[in-house]
């Protein structure tokens, strides 16, 4: 008899083990509030919510967080827009990283980069925060730089001392433009991240 349930309950947990790596925490960082809407820093948010738009899904607040869920594939994608404000993003990430018992590995956040030319994508397995305080808070709460991060360029067309100015700031008239196409390689790429791997996803879409 014990034997029997060693071999089911070995069973059981092969199972279990297998459904959890078959979600995905996807994060996009951002501001809440309309002013910031528009904003190149809010470029995480802003694909999110086209994802969303695309498969037909709603964000629901809940805690640390706007929350949204669709499955493609056989895996089950949960979206996350924290509530906490850009430089308290850690929080959000690991509540909703325990809550849904997620590894590290099935992890993407979503930031802007001002070291990429606008509309360059690049998807990296772990990395400092490059001067990022959305990521550096979530380094700090997660006590680690192991977990994959899509950074998602803005430029950098600002003089000394407006950085501040310029993440804050909307886009341009032909950044808008050209921005549908890249929101639309964005969602391929955390398709890809979930179905393909990491590795696979960052040999399609980086430099793209």
């Amino acid at each position: 008899m014990h034997f029997f349930k060693n071999l089911f309950g070995s069973k059981k947990e092969t199972a279990s083990k297998e459904e959890i790596m078959k979600k995905f925490l996807i994060v996009g960082l951002g501001n809440i509030g309309d002013k910031y809407e528009n904003t190149r820093h809010n470029i995480g948010f802003k694909i999110l919510d086209e994802l969303a738009t695309k498969e037909e899904i709603t964000f629901e607040s809940q805690k640390l967080g706007a929350i949204s869920k669709f499955r493609f594939k056989g895996r089950t994608f949960i979206l996350l827009k924290p509530s906490t404000y850009m430089n308290l993003s850690g929080k959000s990430v690991k509540y909703w990283l325990t809550k849904e018992n997620i590894p590290l590995e099935n992890l993407l956040v979503i930031c802007d980069d001002l070291n990429l030319d606008f509309g360059s994508i690049r998807v990296k397995p772990k990395g400092s925060d490059g001067g990022h305080n959305g990521l550096k808070d979530i380094n700090a709460v997660l006590q680690t730089q192991q977990y994959p991060r899509f950074r998602f360029g803005v430029g950098s067309e600002f003089s000394k001392g407006r950085q501040v100015d310029y993440v804050l700031g909307e886009w341009d008239s032909d950044e808008n433009k050209l921005l549908p196409e890249r929101l639309n390689k964005s969602i391929e790429l955390i398709k890809s991240f979930g179905t393909a791997g990491l590795n696979n996803t960052m040999n399609a879409f980086n430099g793209t």
